[in-house]
C-alpha cells in the first residue's frame, strides 16, 4: 500500500512518532551542535498542528494536504539520519566534511520547507496559537542560512594544518590541545569510540580507503598526544602497560622513553597493539575482538579498503604476533597477553556428511597395517588439511592427530612427511595448536627434524613455529630437544630449510629460558657464518635473532666472543633500516660495561653511521644509535679526562727563605 493510500490519521501517527524519535537523540557533536540542535528544536514544534490533523476525520483532509504529509514523512526520515549521525558520528569527520555536512542539512531543511508549505492550515481549521506555531518554524526555516561557525572554520584548519606537518613543534601540540578540547577527545573511551564511528561511518558511506587512512591518521596523532599529556590516564585493562600509539616520536615518561608502537602492530579499527592479530579475506589484518565487533554488526565489508568480504573466516596472523612479541622484548615491554580460549565456543566445522565420512575411511586407512593406505590416506589428509578451516577442523574433530602423531616415527620416509606437512596444515587452525602439543607431538616432530628428508624437516621447523605462537609451547618445545636439531637446520639445510629453522628459533627464543639453549647449541657461530655468506640472503633473519640473544648474559657473552664488532658496524654503515636497527640493538648491548666492544667500534668508525642512523633511521634505531652515542661520548670523555691528569706538569717545590739568604 502507497503512502497517499494510508488514512491520513494513519500517516500522522507515523509523523508524531517520528518527531518523537527524533526528539529522543541527544548530545550532538560539538561541530554541528548549533545547528543540530535547532533543527530538532523546530521540529518538535509541530507536535500539537500533528496532534490536531490526527483528530480530523480522513474525509476532510484535502488530497493535496495528504500528499504534502507524506512528503513530510520522507523529509523527517532524512532528517532524522541526518540527526543521527550528528550524534554518533565520527567527530573527525564532520570537520573534515563540513560543506558535505552543511549541504546535506540545506538539503533536509528545504525538503521540510517544502513540505510543510504544502499543509494548508486554513482548510484543516487549526486553531490560531498552532497556526501561529508552525508559520514561525517555518519563517526559521526560510531564514537558516546554514553559515558555518568560524570555530568550525579554525577547527578545519587545525586537523589540516595537523595532516600536513610530520614535525611536531609547540604550535602542533597547541593545536593538538585546541581539537581535544573541541572535539572532546579527552579520554581513551572517547577516542576508541570515535574510532569505531570513524569505521562505522565508512561502512555505511562507503568512503574510499584514501579517505579513512587521513582521518585514522588524524586519529592516531590525537591519541599519541592526549596519552602524553595524560600518562596516568585511566585505560581499559587490555592497554595497561602499553606504550601509546603513533608513528611520532618516542614519548618521555619520567626518566626513560616509551617507544611508539608502529604502525603495522596496530589494529587499524581499534588502533591499539594487537594481541591476537587476525587476517580477513581481503588481506588486511586486524586485532580479532574489533573484527568480530565488526562482523556481528552485520558487516559485509573489510573496515580498511571497503572491499565486499569473500569470506567471514579469520586466519590468525602468527608472523605478526611474533613480531609484535620480539618488539615488545626488544623494547622491554611484557608482550600483550592473548585472550584465554578457555569458556570460548570451539570452531565448528560446515563440512557435509559426505565429507565427514571421506575423512573417517581415510582415519581407517591410518590404522591399518597397509603402508600403501597410509601412504595415499595421509597424502590425502594433507591436501584435504592445506585447503581451507573447514576441512582441518574437522580432520582433528574425527581423530586423525592422535594417528599422525603415531606416524611420525615410521621409517617410510614418505609417509613421514605426509604426516608432519598434514600436522603443519593443522596447526594453522587455533583450536588445533593445544591438541596437537597434547597428543605428544613434539618429540616426533624433533625426531623428523633430526632424521627426516630435507622437506620433512623444513615442514618439522615450520610446524614448531606454528606451535610455538602459543606461549606455553614455547618452554614446551624448548625443554623436549627441539633448539639443537633446529640450529644444525640452520646451518646445513636447504634455502627454505634455513628460513624455517630461523623463523622457529627466533619465535622460541623470544622466551628467556630458551636462550641460553640456542647459545649452547651454538646458534652464535652460524648466525654469523649467515652474516657473512656471500649473497647476504639470511642477515634479516640472523641479526633477528642476535639482537633478541644478545640480551641474555651467554648471549652477550658468545657474540662478542664471535668478533661480531666488524660486522655490526658495517651493517650499521650500509645496511637496511631494520637491519642498521638491529645491529645497533646488538651493539649496545656488547657495549654496556665492556670497554673493549667501545673501543673497537670507535677505532672501526661507528660514529659517523650512528649519527646518521640517530637521525635518518627508524623509531627505535634511532633510540639504540642515541645509546650508543651517549654511551661512547661518555667513555671518550673519561678517558681524556684521565690523560689529561696523567699528562699534568708536576710542580717543584720552591726552595725556602733560610736556604736562600744562607746562599747569599
Amino acid at each position: 500500500m502507497g503512502e497517499e493510500e494510508r488514512g491520513g490519521g494513519e500517516v500522522v501517527e507515523i509523523l508524531i512518532k517520528k518527531v518523537n524519535e527524533i526528539a529522543s537523540i541527544s548530545d550532538y557533536r560539538y561541530t554541528v551542535k548549533k545547528q543540530y540542535c535547532n533543527l530538532a528544536r523546530r521540529l518538535k514544534l509541530l507536535i500539537p498542528m500533528l496532534e490536531e490533523i490526527r483528530d480530523i476525520k480522513d474525509s476532510i483532509i484535502p488530497q493535496q494536504t495528504l500528499k504534502a504529509l507524506v512528503m513530510l514523512k520522507q523529509a523527517l526520515d532524512s532528517a532524522k539520519d541526518l540527526l543521527m549521525f550528528g550524534s554518533e558520528g565520527s567527530k573527525i569527520y564532520l570537520v573534515l566534511e563540513r560543506e558535505q555536512i552543511m549541504n546535506k542539512y540545506h538539503e533536509v531543511t528545504a525538503k521540510l520547507e517544502q513540505a510543510l508549505s504544502g499543509i494548508s492550515c486554513e482548510s484543516l481549521d487549526i486553531s490560531d496559537e498552532v497556526k501561529e506555531q508552525v508559520e514561525l518554524v517555518l519563517a526559521q526555516f526560510r531564514r537558516a542560512k546554514g553559515r558555518v561557525d568560524a570555530n568550525d572554520v579554525e577547527l578545519y584548519e587545525d586537523l589540516l594544518s595537523l595532516y600536513n606537518k610530520t614535525h611536531d613543534s609547540a604550535s602542533d601540540l597547541a593545536v593538538l590541545r585546541r581539537l581535544c578540547e573541541k572535539l572532546q577527545l579527552m579520554g581513551i573511551s572517547d577516542l576508541t569510540l570515535e574510532s569505531l564511528a570513524l569505521h562505522e561511518m565508512v561502512a555505511a558511506t562507503g568512503d574510499p580507503g584514501e579517505s579513512i587512512e587521513k582521518m585514522s591518521m588524524l586519529l592516531k596523532k590525537i591519541k599519541d598526544f592526549v596519552q602524553t599529556e595524560n600518562p596516568n590516564l585511566e585505560a581499559p585493562a587490555r592497554e595497561k602497560n602499553l606504550p601509546p600509539s603513533g608513528s611520532g616520536q618516542a614519548i618521555v615518561d619520567g626518566s626513560h622513553q616509551m617507544p611508539v608502537i608502529p604502525d603495522d602492530f596496530r589494529c587499524p579499527i581499534s588502533l591499539e597493539l594487537m594481541k591476537d592479530p587476525v587476517i580477513v579475506s581481503t588481506g588486511q589484518t586486524y586485532e580479532r575482538s574489533c573484527i568480530e565487533k565488526w562482523l556481528g554488526a552485520r558487516h559485509d565489508t573489510c573496515p580498511k579498503t571497503q572491499q565486499k568480504l569473500t569470506s567471514t573466516a579469520l586466519t590468525p596472523n602468527y608472523v605478526l604476533r611474533s613480531l609484535i612479541a620480539q618488539w615488545c622484548e626488544a623494547n622491554g615491554i611484557e608482550p600483550p597477553k592473548r585472550p584465554s580460549s578457555s569458556g570460548t565456543s570451539k570452531t565448528v566445522s560446515a563440512c557435509s556428511p559426505a565429507e565427514r565420512a571421506q575423512i573417517k575411511i581415510l582415519l581407517h586407512k591410518l590404522t591399518s597395517g597397509c603402508l600403501e593406505d597410509q601412504r595415499s590416506a595421509t597424502g590425502e589428509i594433507r591436501l584435504l588439511a592445506k585447503h581451507n578451516t573447514d576441512n582441518r577442523v574437522a580432520i582433528a574433530q574425527a581423530g586423525a592427530i592422535p594417528l599422525l602423531v603415531g606416524l611420525l616415527s615410521t621409517p617410510d620416509p614418505r609417509i613421514q612427511e605426509h604426516a608432519i606437512t598434514a600436522l603443519l596444515n593443522l596447526s594453522i587452525c587455533e583450536d588445533n595448536k593445544g591438541s596437537i602439543v597434547s597428543a605428544g607431538a613434539v618429540p616426533g616432530i624433533v625426531h623428523v627434524l633430526k632424521k627426516g628428508s630435507m622437506a620433512a624437516r623444513e615442514n618439522a621447523a615450520a610446524t614448531l613455529f606454528s606451535l610455538s605462537v602459543v606461549d606455553e609451547n614455547k618452554v614446551t618445545i624448548g625443554s623436549l630437544g627441539a633448539i639443537p636439531p633446529l640450529v644444525t637446520l640452520l646451518s646445513e639445510g636447504s634455502q627454505r630449510g634455513k628460513k624455517d629453522a630461523a623463523t622457529a628459533l627466533f619465535n622460541l627464543c623470544i622466551y628467556q629460558g630458551n636462550k641460553g639453549k640456542a647459545v649452547r647449541a651454538g646458534v652464535v657461530l652460524t648466525l654469523m657464518s649467515l652474516l657473512t655468506e656471500t649473497g647476504g640472503r639470511m642477515v634479516d633473519e640472523a641479526l633477528a635473532i642476535l639482537a633478541i640473544l644478545a640480551s641474555h648474559p651467554e648471549g652477550k657473552a658468545t657474540i662478542g666472543a664471535a668478533e661480531a664488532v666488524p660486522v655490526l658496524v658495517e651493517v650499521i654503515r650500509n645496511g637496511s633500516p631494520r637491519n642498521r636497527e638491529n645491529a645497533a640493538a646488538v651493539l649496545v648491548h656488547l657495549c654496556s660495561g665492556d670497554q673493549k666492544h667501545m673501543v673497537e667500534a670507535q677505532e672501526l668508525g661507528v660514529m659517523g653511521p650512528l649519527v646518521d642512523l640517530a637521525q635518518n633511521g627508524t623509531d627505535r634505531g634511532k633510540r639504540k644509535a642515541q645509546q650508543l652515542l651517549e654511551c661512547i661520548s661518555r667513555f671518550l670523555e673519561q678517558q681524556n679526562h684521565s690523560q689529561a691528569q696523567t699528562e699534568a706538569p708536576i710542580e717543584q717545590p720552591q726552595p725556602s727563605s733560610m736556604a736562600n739568604s744562607g746562599d747569599s
